[in-house]
C-alpha cells in the first residue's frame, strides 16, 4: 500500500472503518433493534475525537449524522471538523473507496450512487456564511 500523506483526507479501502453512532430509542419500533442496537454496541467503542486523538484519520458522513436539533447537529459537525475530522457525503466517501471504474464492482456501486442520497437537511446550514464552517 502507498504511502499517504497526513492531512490529505484520503480513504483508503485497507485501512477503513466504520464509525456508527448515536443509536435512538425512538427507533426501537424497526425490526430486530434490540439485536442491531446489540451489533452496533459491539462495533462501538471509541468517539470521533478518541480515533482523533489516537492518531486515526476521521472521516464523518455529514448526511448520516443528526442530533435533537439542527443547532446542535451543525455545532457537533464545526466541532468534529476543528478538531480535525474531515467531513465528506455518502457519495463522496463512497467514491473515494472505489477509485475509479477500474474497481471490479464499480457497476454494482454506480447504481447505488446513481439514485440521490435523500435531503439531510444541511444544505441550507452550509450555504452563506455560516461561521462555524469558516
Amino acid at each position: 500500500m502507498a504511502a499517504v500523506k497526513p492531512g490529505l483526507g484520503r480513504v483508503l479501502p485497507g485501512s477503513s472503518i466504520l464509525f456508527l453512532c448515536d443509536m435512538q430509542e425512538k427507533f426501537r419500533h424497526i425490526a430486530y433493534f434490540p439485536q442491531i442496537v446489540s451489533v452496533a454496541a459491539r462495533m462501538l467503542k471509541n468517539t470521533t475525537l478518541d480515533l482523533l486523538d489516537r492518531g486515526l484519520q476521521v472521516h464523518l458522513v455529514v448526511d448520516a449524522c443528526s442530533s435533537r436539533s439542527q443547532v446542535d447537529r451543525l455545532v457537533a459537525l464545526a466541532r468534529m471538523r476543528q478538531s480535525g475530522a474531515f467531513l465528506s457525503t455518502s457519495e463522496g466517501l463512497i467514491l473515494q473507496l472505489v477509485g475509479d471504474a477500474a474497481h471490479p464492482q464499480f457497476k454494482e456501486i454506480q447504481k447505488i450512487i446513481k439514485e440521490p442520497a435523500p435531503d439531510s437537511g444541511l444544505l441550507g446550514l452550509f450555504q452563506g456564511q455560516n461561521p462555524l464552517f469558516r
